[in-house]
């Protein structure tokens, strides 16, 4: 700035008082300025502009997996919001890597951030790196909680996911088994089998779990392999199946369809399939699957609001806050 100042004969509080606000500048110095911005190519540099603010407007996002479409829904909301907002959101996906959050965490300390809206891995992050963390810097965690840190949780209510299926799949036809990664990355999934052994428990049924092999975010091969597995061998206990995430269902689908196994409610049907989350291409699916749905604009939009105001009351809530908000069932061809 002091270069451009110099090479434009504008003073550079001036062009200071410009940059943080056009207007508050005479129209005849505004013109001068900005023609010399052309001439020179002289852009500022917003983060650089940052460090030097007491509050920066910088918000960090972070998520476990930019690819899965949950996160790429949540976050497409929330980075609207910010923006609108007038602070510039900064995204970062960890791909399910604890070292990789690590490094995340790293860099947003070095940017200041007004605050952060972080997913953690859960189960395989690094509790003592987030808390510090969490110390240093106002956050508010979503989808995945880890008790006791950041100033705030807003997610989804994992027992309203499974009960709703479960009490539905059950008086509907057969009691449904629970299909599931033995080794899930997915924070939320023993969350979810839990309410699945609550629920069959308390509607007197017998329960089955059913437990796949493989690690890692690609759930629709994990899916698909292990149903092909399932379906080949005949291990199916029953003939209701309720995934853990509408991606392993996505998955479980296409194993039916390779082995001609016909999938809805008709009588002429072989298996009826549900699930969780509302995958945004869950209506896509042939037959369109039966899922019980996160509240995608309430959980994004309470999510943001809490981390403004968190902003607003200097980095710290009197108590944690946390907020969770129960799934919808919809209703599809496959259950």
């Amino acid at each position: 700035m002091e270069e451009f100042a110099a090479v434009s004969g504008i003073s550079r509080p001036t062009i200071s008082k410009y940059f943080n606000d056009p207007e508050s500048v005479r129209t005849s110095t505004r013109e001068r300025i900005e023609a010399a911005l052309e001439r020179f190519d002289y852009r500022p540099n917003i983060y650089a502009m940052n460090q030097n603010r007491r509050m920066t407007k910088n918000i960090g996002i972070v998520v476990p997996y930019l690819a899965d479409p949950f996160f790429a829904e949540i976050v497409r909301v929330i980075e609207r919001r910010c923006i609108d907002a007038g602070f510039a959101p900064t995204l970062f996906g960890s791909h399910g890597e604890q070292e990789r959050e690590n490094d995340i965490l790293n860099s947003l300390r070095s940017l200041k951030p007004a605050g952060v809206l972080l997913a953690p891995l859960g189960r395989q992050s690094d509790k003592s790196a987030i808390e510090a963390f969490c110390k240093e810097v106002p956050t508010v965690l979503f989808d995945s909680n880890i008790e006791g840190m950041g100033e705030a949780f807003v997610g989804s209510d994992n027992y309203s996911f499974v009960s709703q299926t479960v009490e539905y799949l059950s008086r509907t036809g057969e009691p449904p088994c629970f299909f599931e990664m033995r080794y899930p990355a997915n924070p939320n999934a023993n969350k979810r089998r839990e309410a699945y052994l609550s629920m069959m428990q308390r509607l007197q049924l017998e329960p089955h779990v059913i437990r796949i092999e493989g690690q890692g975010w690609g759930f629709e091969e994990i899916g698909r392999q292990g149903g092909l597995e399932l379906l080949e061998n005949r291990a199916l206990p029953v003939n209701t199946v309720l995934c853990s995430n509408d991606r392993l269902a996505i998955g479980f689908l296409s194993a039916c369809y390779e082995l001609g196994v016909k999938v809805g409610r008709g009588e002429d049907c072989d298996l009826r399939v549900a699930s969780h989350d509302g995958h945004p291409f869950s209506r896509f699916t042939c037959p369109s699957l039966t899922t019980a749905s996160h509240d995608y604009a309430a959980v994004s939009e309470h999510v943001v609001n809490t981390l403004f105001r968190l902003i607003e009351n200097g980095g710290r809530f009197e108590q944690r806050e946390e907020i969770r908000f129960p799934a919808r069932l919809i209703m599809r061809d496959s259950a």
